[in-house]
C-alpha cells in the first residue's frame, strides 16, 4: 500500500577541496563543492537498488517527505515513498541540489575561497557533464557503485542522459520524463527574455546585489510569471481561470484584474522566496548550451553502454514538446540503445511531470519493476 515519506533533514557533505578540486568541462575549476542531498530508504546489503533522482530547473534536494526545516513535501512526493513507483520500501533513493543551484549546494552566490567574496558572475559556466561529475562524487561518498536506476524530469531528464554518457557501464535503467536532448530555438528565447530581466534590473548590480543587500526582485518576478506560463498548457490554463476577473461592472484598470493575472502575481511572488537570481542565469543557460549528440565521443560511449531507457512526454507539453523527445529517442536508437518510449495524454503541459496524468505512474513503476 503507498504511502508518504515521514520527516525527512537534508545532508551536507564537502565533495572537492584544494587537493581534489572539481575540474570543469569547460576549463576551470572549483576548489571547494559542498552538496546538499537527502535520501529515502535504505541500502541493501548488495549496494545494488540505489536509485538517484535528478531535479528540473528550481528543484532542490528535497524532493519526498516533509522537510524537517520548511515543513514543506517534496517535489516529487508523489512519486517517491513507500509504495509509490520509487518505491522507498525497495529502493535506497538519492536526491541532491545540482552544482550551480542555491539550495545548500555551490553555486554562484557561494563564497569563492581564492577571494573571500561571493562568486556572482566569475562563478565559472557550467556543462552539464559538470553537475553529473558531482553527481559521481556523491555515489562515490555513499560507497554506491552502479545505479539500479536513474530517474529525471525536464533538466533532470538530460542529467541522466549525460550520466549514461558519461560513464556507460553507471545507470541500469534511465528514466526521463518531459526532457530534451536539444533546445530549440523558442527554447532558448525564452530564456533569453528571463536572463535579460533579471540583468537589466536596477537592483542586479553586476551580480553584486548580495553585497549590496538588494535583490532583483522586479527581474525575477517577470521572469518567473513568463516561463510559469510555459510550463502550463492553454487548456489548464482556460479550465482553471478562462476570463474570470476580480472586478465587476464596466470597471477597467491596468492593474491585475484577471485571475490569471493574479495568479502569475503569485507564483512570481512566491520565487522570489525559493530562489536566486544568478542561479537561474546559469542553469538556464546550460540549459541553452546542451546537446550531447553534438559531441564526437557520444556514440561510441552510448554504443558501450548498458542502459535500458525509458522516455516519456506528454501531449499537452509545449515547452519540451513530445518531437524533442522523439529526437532524443531516435539518437539513442540510432546507435542501438533500447529504448522504451510513449507519448501520454494530460492536461497539464510540462508540469504534467511533477503530477499524476492517466497512466504515467504506472508506466514509471513498470520499468522500474522489470
Amino acid at each position: 500500500m503507498s504511502g508518504t515519506l515521514g520527516y525527512v533533514e537534508t545532508q551536507r557533505v564537502v565533495l572537492a577541496d584544494e587537493d581534489d578540486p572539481l575540474l570543469l568541462r569547460g576549463g576551470g575549476r572549483l576548489d571547494h563543492v559542498e552538496v546538499a542531498y537527502e535520501t529515502y530508504g535504505e541500502l541493501a546489503p548488495a549496494r545494488d537498488n540505489a536509485v538517484f533522482v535528478c531535479h528540473a530547473l528550481t528543484g532542490t534536494a528535497n524532493a519526498a517527505g516533509l522537510h524537517l526545516g520548511t515543513k514543506k513535501r517534496g517535489w516529487w512526493d508523489n512519486m517517491i515513498g513507500p509504495g509509490r513507483p520509487v518505491d522507498t520500501d525497495r529502493f535506497f533513493v538519492i536526491s541532491p541540489n545540482i552544482l550551480g543551484g542555491c539550495s545548500g549546494t555551490t553555486g554562484p552566490l557561494s563564497t569563492d575561497p581564492a577571494t573571500g567574496r561571493i562568486y556572482g558572475l566569475d562563478f565559472p559556466l557550467l556543462h552539464m557533464t559538470d553537475l553529473v561529475a558531482v553527481h559521481r562524487r556523491l555515489l562515490r561518498h555513499l560507497g554506491v557503485e552502479r545505479l539500479y536506476a536513474g530517474i529525471g524530469g525536464s533538466l533532470g531528464g538530460m542529467q541522466v542522459l549525460q550520466w549514461a554518457i558519461d560513464d556507460p557501464a553507471a545507470i541500469e535503467r534511465a528514466v526521463l520524463v518531459a526532457a530534451s536532448s536539444r533546445l530549440t530555438a523558442e527554447n532558448i528565447a525564452f530564456s533569453a527574455v528571463a536572463r535579460e530581466a533579471i540583468m537589466n534590473d536596477p537592483d542586479f548590480v553586476g551580480g553584486r546585489y548580495a553585497e549590496h543587500g538588494v535583490f532583483p526582485w522586479r527581474g525575477q518576478k517577470v521572469a518567473r510569471m513568463m516561463a510559469h506560463i510555459t510550463y502550463v498548457s492553454a487548456q489548464s490554463l482556460e479550465s482553471k481561470f478562462g476570463r474570470a476577473r476580480s472586478s465587476t461592472g464596466d470597471a477597467w484598470t491596468m492593474e491585475s484584474d484577471y485571475e490569471v493575472e493574479h495568479y502569475l502575481q503569485h507564483q512570481g511572488l512566491t520565487f522570489l522566496d525559493r530562489f536566486d537570481a544568478l542561479s537561474y542565469l546559469y542553469l538556464t543557460r546550460l540549459l541553452d548550451y546542451f546537446d550531447p549528440f553534438g559531441d564526437s565521443g557520444t556514440d561510441d560511449a552510448l554504443r558501450a553502454a548498458t542502459t535500458r531507457f525509458q522516455v516519456t512526454s506528454f501531449d499537452s507539453d509545449w515547452r519540451f514538446a513530445t518531437p524533442q523527445s522523439q529526437r532524443l529517442v531516435a539518437e539513442l536508437e540510432r546507435v542501438g540503445v533500447p529504448v522504451d518510449f510513449a507519448e501520454l495524454s494530460s492536461p497539464y503541459g510540462h508540469d504534467s511531470f511533477l503530477l499524476e496524468p492517466p497512466g504515467y505512474h504506472d508506466r514509471v513503476r513498470a520499468f522500474l519493476d522489470t
